[in-house]
């Protein structure tokens, strides 16, 4: 070895440059998932816009009330003071010459019953089966806000149950108090009735005295006398009703006095009595200036006797028409048109409808047809919409039409193909109908309730006729020209859209 170094090969290399290979399959999957991703994004952010179909259907709108009863009530007082029993129910019919009390100013009756009162106060199968049926009816009726009519049935339970005592201890016992020598005073009705033993101060109520105090319950109280009670002289005993007839008087609210203005008659469904009866309808202004209604009837006193106040609904007539929701109601401004300026024949098509509208040239006044779509229509007048695309606007003349409908191409001057002769023409006849039919300038306006139709995927006003209505729904008129059909697709909510609006469903 010679001992030098030998430099290492420094060879050059040169880096390998692939080729840039798109792949078509990548792109079109990256396209398509943005495409999607864009399309989700638009549909969560996008505003849904809810739809209802129209049904079919009605309202049965009850109205619920507290009445006061007005009877035919006499109160009968006793003449003497003593312990009182009586001989005949509450509720119960007697003729003239009926046992009614009895007056013991001994005592010595009350205790000959107390020495009986062990075997023989029992109660029947009747009898309990008419306190089980007085019961189920406080339950059926019973309201939180009425707490105070506990007492009242407290009480009138209690003398049921005294009176079913009493009268099964003293059936066939007149010979037994003879032969002990037990004396008292006995009471006959002077009148023939139904006998009730709750006495409330409001027996001689008339409609002239009625007022909002009548109907403030947390102060009544109707007691009453019980069998075995001590009573003084010249109290109220007992009362008879000597009618059937009876009425039932209750406040209204403006809003009941505009639903009962034309009734004569209304239907009545008293609550937990399984009851519904059609009275005679009136109403009287009572003494503090208000009105009230009032219900006559002529049959089922007997069912109210111990009854003072009464819970009741009315049951309007059924209204059938096309049922909606309140929310899908707005309203919306037209511009009246008289129902004489009605034209057809737009565009050759004589079934096209719209009006004549003046128009101003070089060659003199002209009448071109626009067409219009009638929304609603009266005796007098069409309502239209005018402004936007429409062709017609607020101070526009229009003219009635004279003879044949005159289409607009065969009115306009700017129409290709026309002559002067033509053009003349039309002015001519423009004013002819100007003359002969009269001018009317668009301005006055008025306002209709209506709906969102979606039916075309855009909002369309439809106009309603609401005939009933409750807390959620519309009954509204069906059969209108420009109006609804069964299974129409409307906006659930009308203030979210406006006329014109696309609707992606």
């Amino acid at each position: 070895m010679d001992g030098r170094k030998t430099k290492p090969n420094k060879s050059k290399i040169v880096p390998y440059k692939r080729p840039r290979n798109l792949n078509v399959g990548m792109i079109i999957f990256a396209i398509i998932f943005i495409y999607m991703s864009f399309s989700v994004y638009a549909y969560m952010t996008r505003e849904k816009i809810q739809f209802y179909e129209v049904t079919e259907g009605g309202i049965v709108n009850e109205r619920g009330y507290t009445g006061i009863i007005l009877r035919d009530e006499t109160v009968k007082y006793t003449d003497r003071a003593g312990d009182i029993n009586y001989y005949i129910r509450e509720g119960k019919r007697a003729s003239v010459g009926t046992s009614i009390y009895s007056i013991d100013e001994t005592g010595a009756l009350a205790s000959f019953m107390a020495g009986r009162s062990q075997a023989d106060s029992s109660l029947d199968e009747e009898n309990l089966m008419d306190l089980k049926k007085f019961l189920s009816s406080f339950s059926l009726t019973y309201e939180d806000q009425a707490f105070q009519a506990v007492y009242d049935t407290k009480y009138s339970l209690e003398a049921l149950v005294l009176e079913y005592a009493n009268f099964n201890a003293l059936d066939n016992l007149d010979a037994m108090m003879q032969q002990d020598g037990i004396n008292f005073h006995q009471v006959r009705a002077d009148q023939a009735g139904v006998v009730s033993y709750g006495i409330d101060s409001y027996e001689d109520l008339d409609v002239s005295q009625i007022s909002e105090e009548v109907f403030d319950r947390s102060s009544y109280s109707r007691p009453i006398t019980k069998s075995g009670q001590q009573v003084p002289e010249n109290s109220p005993v007992y009362k008879i009703i000597g009618s059937d007839s009876w009425s039932v008087v209750f406040p209204l609210t403006e809003e009941d006095l505009e639903e009962y203005k034309e009734q004569t008659s209304l239907k009545a469904k008293f609550k937990g009595k399984n009851l519904t009866l059609t009275g005679e309808f009136s109403t009287f202004m009572g003494a503090d200036e208000h009105t009230y209604g009032k219900l006559d009837f002529n049959k089922y006193m007997v069912q109210f006797v111990s009854e003072r106040y009464v819970d009741f609904e009315i049951v309007p007539q059924k209204v059938t028409g096309l049922k909606i929701p309140i929310s899908a109601v707005t309203t919306k401004d037209f511009y009246l048109v008289p129902v004489g300026y009605l034209a057809q024949g737009g565009d050759g098509d004589p079934s096209t409808t719209g009006f004549m509208k003046e128009t101003y040239s070089e060659q003199g006044t002209l009448a071109v047809f626009v067409p219009a779509e009638i929304y609603y229509s009266t005796e007098e007048y069409y309502y239209i919409d005018i402004g936007g695309d429409t062709g017609l606007a607020p101070g526009d003349y229009l003219v009635k039409p004279v003879g044949e409908n005159i289409a607009e191409e065969e009115l306009s001057p700017e129409d290709e193909g026309s002559t002067e002769e033509e053009t003349n023409e039309a002015a001519s006849r423009a004013a002819r109908a100007a003359e002969q039919g009269g001018r009317f300038q668009l301005g006055a306006s008025a306002s209709l309730q209506g709906v969102y139709n979606i039916n075309k995927g855009y909002t369309v006003f439809k106009q309603i006729e609401i005939l009933a209505s409750n807390d959620e729904y519309y009954t509204v008129k069906t059969g209108m020209r420009y109006g609804l059909a069964v299974y129409d697709h409307i906006v659930l909510d009308a203030s979210a859209v406006e006329e014109g609006k696309l609707i992606y469903q």
